[in-house]
């Protein structure tokens, strides 16, 4: 193919995927996702505190909450983190009581408007089966909350096991570095793995590691650069108290998570664009295939 060739195909995509995020009532889906998402955290946190307590693991849930918004502009995260550590220093052991139940629930809902949102971007009709969906999402919660306090492990807990290790194996102090290396790399790649498994088990239909990857990559990027302006839109620009008064934490929040909820959404508009370009340029590759061989 082609420079020209290579240029057309990109800007077929670019167009592709933004015409059918318009069309698919993108924002609209993004507002949804995002509320959800605000709606979602707290109950998924109460629900780790429950596990952790009952676990034995205390404190692992205030730990989770600030690895949980680490990425997220310090403007952004500190009143929500404040919030949750508020809601978090009540005493909970009710793993299997109706809280807990109720949280892990709501927390499912989450799960369910990215389900919604892929679907529409992906072009697929939901027709499995409304009770095998919740139990999916219900379970992609708990291994979510599993997945967190391992992430609490790595990133916070291993260094203390190791300083205890260097006591009485000093000749580990060398191998430190590699050690640390591994465990950062494995802690980001959470999220590189969370969003492969959102895009394969949440729409209908069925995609590869092929159909999947280049969202993935884009998500991460825009994700990067959207966190990055829009922090730095806040600390030079922004005046959400005079707007919203004591919502100022909250409505900032919410507007942070429907700007990663478009980025999201737009992943799965650029799979299926994709896709759809590789259909066209196959189904030309046969026709002109055909075509020569009618003419030979």
């Amino acid at each position: 193919m082609s420079a020209r060739q290579t240029v057309l195909v990109i800007y077929a995509v670019l167009k592709d995927a933004i015409g059918h995020f318009a069309r698919d009532d993108g924002f609209a889906m993004a507002s949804h996702v995002a509320l959800s998402g605000l709606l979602a955290i707290f109950p998924l946190l109460i629900f780790i505190a429950s596990l952790a307590a009952f676990l034995g693991m205390t404190g692992a849930a205030d730990t989770v909450s600030e690895l949980l918004f680490d990425a997220w502009p310090a403007s952004v995260a500190s009143p929500v983190v404040r919030e949750i550590q508020n809601v978090l220093t009540i005493r909970r052991g009710d793993l299997v009581t109706f809280g807990a139940v109720a949280a892990l629930w709501f927390s499912s809902n989450g799960v369910e408007a990215l389900r919604t949102a892929l679907n529409r971007a992906y072009r697929q009709h939901e027709n499995r089966s409304i009770v095998l969906l919740r139990l999916q999402s219900i379970g992609l919660v708990l291994l979510g909350a599993g997945i967190l306090l391992a992430y609490t492990f790595l990133v916070v807990l291993a260094p203390l096991a190791l300083e205890g290790l260097k006591v009485f194996v000093p000749q580990v102090e060398t191998f430190l570095l590699s050690i640390n290396v591994a465990r950062y790399t494995l802690a980001g790649s959470l999220l590189i793995i969370g969003l492969f498994i959102t895009h394969w088990l949440l729409p209908a239909g069925h995609r590869t590691f092929r159909d999947l990857w280049p969202g993935v990559l884009a998500t991460l990027f825009m994700w990067i650069i959207a966190g990055s302006a829009f922090g730095a839109y806040l600390a030079s620009f922004a005046n959400y108290v005079s707007t919203y008064g004591g919502l100022a934490g909250i409505m900032t929040a919410l507007i942070f998570l429907y700007i990663c909820a478009l980025v999201f959404i737009l992943g799965g508009e650029l799979n299926a664009a994709i896709s759809r370009q590789r259909r066209y340029w196959r189904r030309r590759q046969e026709q002109l295939a055909l075509a020569l061989d009618a003419e030979a």
